[in-house]
């Protein structure tokens, strides 16, 4: 028996030791194997204007240039280089990796583009269905990486309408109407409004206000309405006045020209948005908690607000990059006194630092002094490569021509990099991808 028992377990070992050398073998093998890696290689497209500064539907001459680096380097000239745009498509328009989409001023259909050797190449287009949608006049948000939902007013501005396109092949995916309706006692809807979607619950948040008269003589309600839908369905689960801002920033435009909302790592919603306050309008960002419908009460992590702030790009870790004005700055009025300086054109906008966490904001500089107000309202004129951890954002200032600052997330060092060819007004930058490639480590 003693026998017997020995030759089992010297058998057992034998097995064990075959299975220890096969997995050591299997090791080695998995480390002999090439280590490979996605690379998805940018671009950078830039828009200027000639002339004056763009937006608000001025009729302005604008240039799209694509360029490989914005650092330090050649004068980037648009003399002989870049397509003018503005005849069929505007700068107002959405991108995704590296395709444009946006409705063309026909406003008949929608417009699937690469913007490739600096010309439009349509790739697809699909005309409308039962919804119509006006050039530049429409608020959008992904779904899925393929799934676009657009909204906007109807073309009476009575009601609201809504599209779902697949952006493989640009087909109507489905489309109707939602139940949203003008306020008592006001005679439209604003044109556009704010729309976002939170994937983790599938649900669509709408922002939008009703208003009275047109153009410049409009007034609106005193805070902007938050429509809450089923993403899946549509179907509006709750509607209601909000009671933190007066108004969302970018209302005109649907985030076609700047970033107005983010999500954090948390999954929090945050919009910016403004008060009217002794005729300026005052900056806030405003946050919906997840899993929550309503805006947080008294949370604002726009910290010092002096002005309007006009766009908001999220770089992880609680902060988030901003362009804002200083409506304490002031100007010629041209009648011998001053007056705010809130135009478009107006020297008195500039970027900062926001930290959620320590409710801090800092200014940008560069060379130990506050980078100079530039012009320019609209528009997103900063991009954040995450790949790189650096910001890249432009400025007009009164005294120097346009130039491209660089801004490490990381260091918070500031660096120059391209200046533009005097004569054109900064309007954007925006990160374009390009065919992803495999690569053997």
């Amino acid at each position: 028996m003693k026998k017997l028992s020995f030759y089992f377990t010297l058998m057992a070992a034998l097995m064990l030791g075959s299975a220890t050398l096969t997995s050591c073998s299997d090791d080695d093998d998995d480390k002999n194997e090439p280590q490979t890696e996605v690379v998805t290689p940018y671009h950078f497209d830039l828009t200027v204007t000639v002339g004056q500064q763009g937006g608000m539907a001025r009729k302005v001459t604008t240039i799209m240039h694509s360029v490989d680096s914005l650092t330090a380097g050649p004068e980037v000239n648009f003399m002989a280089e870049g397509s003018e745009i503005n005849a069929t498509y505007s700068m107002e328009t959405i991108l995704k990796g590296k395709y444009y989409y946006q409705v063309p001023f026909s406003a008949d259909r929608f417009t699937k583009f690469e913007f490739k050797n600096d010309r439009v190449q349509v790739v697809q287009e699909q005309v409308f269905g039962q919804n119509k949608f006006g050039a530049r006049n429409y608020a959008h948000a992904w779904m899925n990486d393929n799934t676009l939902l657009l909204m906007a007013a109807d073309g009476d501005k009575k009601h609201v309408v809504w599209t779902k396109l697949d952006t493989n092949d640009m087909r109507i995916l489905s489309e109707g109407t939602t139940d949203i309706a003008v306020a008592e006692g006001w005679e439209n809807l604003t044109t556009t409004g704010i729309v976002a979607y939170r994937e983790s619950d599938d649900r669509v948040f709408y922002f939008y206000y009703s208003k009275k008269g047109k153009g410049k003589n409009a007034s609106n309600e005193d805070y902007f309405h938050v429509a809450v839908f089923n993403g899946s369905t549509m179907k509006m689960e709750k509607e209601f006045v909000n009671t933190e801002a007066n108004e969302m920033t970018g209302s005109a435009y649907g985030e076609l020209l700047q970033q107005t909302t983010f999500f954090d790592e948390q999954g929090n919603l945050y919009l910016a948005a403004f008060d009217n306050v002794d005729k300026k309008e005052m900056g806030k960002l405003l946050r919906i908690k997840k899993g929550e419908t309503d805006f947080e009460k008294g949370y604002n992590g726009f910290a010092n607000a002096d002005g309007k702030l006009l766009t908001v790009q999220y770089l992880g870790n609680g902060k988030v990059f901003t362009y804002s004005r200083n409506d304490n700055v002031t100007e010629d009025d041209g009648k011998g006194g001053t007056k705010i300086a809130n135009a478009i054109d107006s020297y008195s906008h500039y970027y900062s630092v926001v930290d959620l966490n320590t409710k801090t904001r800092t200014r940008m500089q560069f060379a130990g002094r506050d980078i100079d107000y530039s012009s320019g309202r609209f528009s997103q004129r900063s991009a954040f490569v995450k790949k790189e951890n650096k910001v890249y954002f432009g400025v007009n200032t009164a005294t120097a021509q346009p130039c491209v600052y660089i801004y490490d997330v990381a260091t918070g060092h500031v660096a120059e990099g391209v200046k533009l060819a005097e004569g054109y007004y900064f309007e954007q930058i925006r990160v374009v991808e390009e065919d992803s490639y495999t690569v053997v480590k």
